[in-house]
């Protein structure tokens, strides 16, 4: 096996404000799992998906992502997810033991393009340990005065300095890791864990390992408000959203991204990544 998707889905979503777990929330009909899968499965590069579900869902989670592969040579196995993401990651991967190369995506990023899971795999291929998908920042960002954000007398917020925003990514999923490059990430989270940790690649960062960002797409949204889902369903008719073809050159590419170029060709050609 050379390349397993991760999928924690074992996610509350409270500020979603839904009455099931985020990733089982419908959007155009079908739930954000399913989309995310889908996405995924279309480059041609995915081996396995193991999703990380609640218990009670773990049937549900399965059907969800049989529909969602379809007639893609893929392998799929639905586990018993954990209290926080960290360790639903961490038991996703242990039901890889084989594979080389892992991706991390969450469901709550389910219109992720296949670009971008292709363009975080050719930088995996290219040797880098640990890659995220980035877009540059766009607002102002301006950070709050020691107390993290007592109250002034005006009803307000007393705010510090700006940051230099040009030194700033957002940052996406799918992430990607060499497989042995993860399970040391989540073994040292497991003796000694980051609780200010929010994804994987902040764990990698801590293990040592070098984290390579490569363009990522505005249309990779995460799903975290009820407005999101409003503007994931304006997004869902671009009928280009999931193109097999190749997109044009990402619009706001970062330095980094000149290190893996992306072919113009057809990604689900012979010679996609497989």
């Amino acid at each position: 096996m050379r390349t397993a998707l991760l999928v924690p889905a074992a996610g509350s979503g409270t500020r979603l404000g839904a009455a099931r777990p985020k990733a089982f929330v419908p959007l155009a009909g079908r739930p954000l799992l399913w989309h995310a899968l889908r996405g995924a499965v279309r480059t041609g590069a995915v081996d396995a998906v193991v999703i990380a579900a609640p218990d009670a869902l773990i049937g549900e989670a399965a059907r969800i992502a049989a529909e969602a592969v379809g007639e893609h040579p893929c392998a799929v196995e639905v586990v018993p997810g954990a209290d926080d993401r960290a360790g639903s990651v961490a038991a996703a991967l242990a039901a890889v033991p084989s594979a080389e190369h892992v991706l991390v995506h969450d469901a709550a990023r389910c219109l992720t393009p296949p670009a971008v899971h292709l363009r975080v795999l050719r930088a995996l291929r290219a040797g880098a340990e640990a890659v995220v998908p980035v877009l540059p920042v766009t607002d102002t960002v301006r950070t709050v005065e020691a107390g993290l954000g007592t109250p002034t007398s005006a009803g307000g917020e007393l705010l510090a300095g700006s940051l230099d925003r040009s030194a700033l990514r957002r940052v996406q999923t799918p992430q990607g890791f060499s497989r042995e490059v993860l399970f040391r990430v989540h073994a040292l989270h497991h003796e000694d864990p980051d609780p200010a940790a929010t994804d994987d690649a902040g764990l990698a960062a801590r293990l040592g390992a070098q984290v390579v960002g490569v363009p990522g797409d505005e249309s990779a949204l995460k799903i975290t408000y009820p407005l999101d889902l409003r503007i994931a369903a304006l997004l869902l008719e671009d009928p280009q959203l999931f193109s097999a073809e190749t997109p044009p050159p990402d619009p706001h590419p970062s330095p980094q991204s000149a290190q893996v170029p992306l072919p113009m060709q057809n990604p689900l050609s012979e010679e996609n990544p497989s």
